[in-house]
């Protein structure tokens, strides 16, 4: 067996970190069926233990599949995934279904939360995860088999599995966060600011006025979200966009994306403008021209949630 910390495990999988695998799938709310394709998987595995411990698993082996299939062991009544960029938390385990034995499995630890990750992001390292994890909601516990392709070949070899042995997952959604700003539109009369407009999926459209940028640092909460208000201590995982004042082009944005845990690093004034708001919250700030080469700039964040570690 196999076991690393939940921070290195969901960080790099270990060997799960492959490139030039399938894309991800692409859907929406709008789109989110999440019906299982189970193949007989939930009579050729059982398992055992709470959410989010590590679980006692069996496996009847030989265990084979022709098509990825999973099924909800526990279907959680927590937010939904769904977007491919909609982060989430997991723990999960790896089995080989020829020999039943472990193979990987991440920290499990209570203490130490698994840094936030996409449905993109698992089916970048494993491309069967997209279609796993599509739709899933927060606080369930899911068996899945994957199809040597859809584990990817290099995983295989890396956790010293044959060619063509199916890989059992057992995978609880611990958490999921905010695809997007959520609460009470807030009303704003200050003048000469931007405006923000919101497509449906979240994405902030902003329109700078044609006037001169404020000579102080302003703050606009737009959204007031109902969750824990943010401490200094804490690391906040958002979506942002940044754009210039006065050539009104986008400077940044991680929107179509995946969210960021790095405001601080990235723009440290608007990370500590977030203190005090509530998870679900989009704010925007308006940072003053800095100078010759440092104009004014205009961030709008929606505040998705907490996590414990930097995303990738």
């Amino acid at each position: 067996m196999r076991k690393t910390s939940a921070a290195l495990a969901t960080l790099s999988l270990a060997v799960l970190a492959l490139t030039g695998c399938a894309a991800a799938p692409t859907f929406s709310g709008a789109s989110c069926d999440r019906t299982a394709s189970a193949s007989g998987i939930g009579e050729a595995v059982t398992v055992e233990g709470e959410l989010g411990e590590e679980p006692e698993v069996e496996v009847f082996s030989p265990v084979h599949v022709k098509k990825t299939s999973f099924t909800d062991l526990t279907t959680g009544d927590g937010r939904a995934v769904v977007t491919g960029q909609q982060a989430m938390n997991l723990e999960l385990s790896i089995y080989s279904g020829e020999t039943g034995k472990q193979v990987f499995a991440t920290g499990y630890d209570p203490k130490a939360a698994a840094p936030a990750m996409s449905i993109d992001d698992w089916a970048e390292r494993s491309p069967g995860l997209g279609d796993v994890l599509k739709c899933v909601t927060a606080e369930s516990r899911v068996l899945a088999a994957l199809t040597p392709e859809d584990f990817g070949p290099a995983n295989l070899e890396g956790l010293g599995l044959a060619d063509d042995d199916t890989a059992i997952f057992v995978i609880d959604v611990v958490d999921a966060f905010l695809p997007k700003a959520e609460g009470a539109l807030q009303f704003n009369d200050a003048r000469g600011l931007p405006t923000v407009v919101r497509a449906a999926d979240g994405t902030p459209g902003i329109i700078i006025p044609d006037t001169a940028a404020p000579e102080k640092q302003t703050v606009q909460t737009l959204i007031k979200g109902d969750g824990e208000p943010l401490t200094a201590e804490q690391t906040p995982l958002v979506n942002f966009t940044a754009i210039g004042w006065d050539d009104k082009q986008i400077l940044q944005t991680t929107w179509g994306d995946k969210p960021s845990a790095q405001l601080r690093e990235i723009a440290a004034p608007v990370a500590d403008a977030l203190v005090g708001q509530p998870v679900g919250s989009q704010v925007m700030v308006v940072l003053p021209a800095a100078g010759e080469g440092s104009p004014a700039i205009a961030v709008v964040v929606d505040v998705l949630g907490v996590t414990a570690a930097p995303t990738q």
